[in-house]
């Protein structure tokens, strides 16, 4: 996959600066990391804009590498379906969580664990370009976020840090970020912790291209997904939603990564969660 030959970002945008250089060492180790997140870039690009011909024809180049790179990875279907992008996006993001996680608990402090934090908190930024994250999503990103600027600060002032986990004293970081400047209390980290729930959605990006005509690219609003689900039956006659189904599928998933770095207790929990769900229709309390 070839890099977008984009010029320096914008001041006004420089908060996508991180997810594009996360784009850039994915393009050849992973191109489904790299496209997502450059689509989330764009996105976040959108709404920061404040429309100067400099900034237009930044977001635009960004756009045409977008569309060339969907257009040449028909057969690639993390990039082309969304819901195995999702799945392949958070399974990424959860390998990185637990990776870093597992070290982090052993105290082998490293830049390793920092990038893997970092890395793993923004790829769930990502992950809402496809809807609102689930709850266990959204605490592995602030947890991810807190110890990556947690540990960068250690490190940085030649201290030890405290090993994980220590979710008493994680403090909201989101809060203490103003996103609307790209001023962030890391800032040399580059945890510029970006939320974006009301970003274009990814079903309208033809359509996003078709309205901006190379001229009025802010002008554009996200559509509606039609609310219809159809559902599955289980052996107990209880009726699964298309949802519901996804949240077992992504257990599994995550039970599998788990497994991967020898973490028993949480790939039994996914398990468990998942049948469940399967079984009941209801999330395990």
């Amino acid at each position: 996959m070839v890099n977008p030959d984009l010029l320096e970002t914008p001041v006004p945008l420089k908060n996508i600066q991180q997810y594009l250089k996360i784009a850039a060492t994915h393009d050849q180790r992973d191109p489904v990391v790299s496209y997502w997140c450059r689509l989330y870039a764009l996105q976040t690009g959108l709404k920061l804009s404040t429309k100067t011909s400099e900034e237009t024809n930044f977001l635009l180049k960004l756009m045409d590498w977008l569309e060339t790179t969907k257009k040449e990875s028909r057969e690639n279907e993390a990039i082309t379906n969304e819901v195995a992008a999702q799945a392949h996006l958070e399974n990424w993001a959860l390998k990185l969580f637990l990776y870093a996680d597992k070290n982090d608990r052993a105290a082998n402090f490293n830049k390793n664990i920092v990038q893997s934090y970092f890395t793993a908190g923004l790829l769930y930024d990502v992950l809402t370009v496809f809807g609102e994250l689930t709850e266990e999503a959204t605490q592995n990103r602030k947890y991810a976020k807190w110890r990556a600027t947690y540990i960068h600060t250690c490190l940085k002032n030649g201290e030890t840090p405290v090993p994980g986990p220590a979710e008493d004293n994680a403090e909201d970081i989101d809060s203490d970020d103003d996103t609307s400047t790209g001023k962030s209390k890391e800032g040399e980290a580059a945890l510029n912790l970006n939320r974006a729930s009301d970003v274009p959605n990814t079903d309208s990006f033809d359509a996003m291209k078709s309205a901006s005509n190379k001229e009025s690219i802010g002008e554009w609003s996200s559509t509606v997904k039609d609310d219809y689900c159809p559902t599955t039956g289980t052996e107990g006659g209880v009726e699964l939603s298309v949802e519901q189904m996804s949240k077992a599928q992504k257990c599994i998933k995550w039970a599998g990564s788990a497994l991967n770095y020898d973490d028993i207790p949480t790939a039994v929990l996914n398990l468990r969660k998942a049948i469940h769900i399967l079984t009941t229709g209801q999330e395990l309390e």
